[in-house]
């Protein structure tokens, strides 16, 4: 018999992977440029959140702290230091001012006070008509400027103010906004809130100023580096008579009823 001979082992071929389609490796080509600008803007939005919430997160603390807390300063009041090399302020609660002085700085700035929720829309409607912002401006929206914002004039500063004003009314009373107005208000230069401005001008503490003295420190606002209350111009005279009447009127149809017991 004769043997056959031994076969030889054939040895299997290892399966080949599938080469990946050009299509997909166009595809995932394509994307690559795109992963690190979608990544970018992903960052970006996380940190947009985040920074606003902190900054919504500050507010609210400093709203709710100043409610009933004293002011102890402000951007304004800093810069004016630095300016000026120091200013005048002391700080009193309302039962320390004489009720003279706020029905003559609301008959002054904002007869309204007690009837609008911080924006006095029949005032603004008047400006717009007049092509101008005076008297537009309610005590609440200057309060919230001088303590939380600044004072350039920008629409950021405005849009800030506007929505800052509104959270103001709704956890603060009438007489703690009025309170806190008569505290961080500029009364001359370097000279701030009405003690301050009433030992200034007058020599007297913030509860003992009379109608007239009262009337004359509202009527330098809003422009206490051009007019004086102790040395008053034709203009101031004028105004602190038009101030005395507009403070008893306010007193009589119960206009200050929200800030005077």
């Amino acid at each position: 018999m004769t043997e056959k001979p031994p076969s030889k082992s054939r040895k299997k071929a290892a399966p080949q992977k599938d080469a990946p389609e050009k299509g997909a490796v166009a595809d995932a080509a394509a994307a690559q440029p795109n992963a690190v600008p979608r990544r970018g803007w992903r960052r970006g939005v996380f940190w947009f959140k985040r920074v606003t919430q902190a900054v919504l997160g500050f507010f609210a603390v400093l709203i709710l702290l100043y409610s009933f807390v004293p002011v102890p300063t402000n951007l304004y009041i800093l810069s004016e230091s630095i300016r000026l090399g120091g200013v005048e302020k002391d700080w009193v609660s309302f039962d320390d001012i004489a009720p003279d002085m706020a029905r003559a700085a609301v008959a002054a700035e904002d007869a309204n006070f007690c009837l609008h929720w911080g924006f006095d829309m029949a005032a603004i409607r008047e400006a717009i008509n007049e092509g101008s912002n005076r008297g537009a401006s309610t005590i609440t929206q200057q309060m919230v400027k001088n303590v939380f914002l600044w004072h350039d004039r920008n629409w950021v500063r405005k849009a800030a103010e506007a929505l800052l004003t509104p959270v103001i009314e709704l956890v603060w009373s009438k007489r703690r906004i009025l309170e806190v107005y008569l505290n961080v208000a500029e009364f001359d230069e370097g000279v701030f809130g009405v003690e301050a401005a009433a030992k200034h001008h007058f020599g007297v503490s913030a509860r003992d100023l009379s109608p007239t003295q009262a009337a004359r420190l509202a009527a330098v606002l809003p422009d206490p580096k051009g007019r004086s209350a102790s040395e008053p111009s034709s203009f101031v005279r004028r105004r602190t008579k038009q101030i005395i009447s507009g403070a008893d009127t306010i007193l009589a149809d119960g206009r200050a009823a929200c800030f005077q017991e």
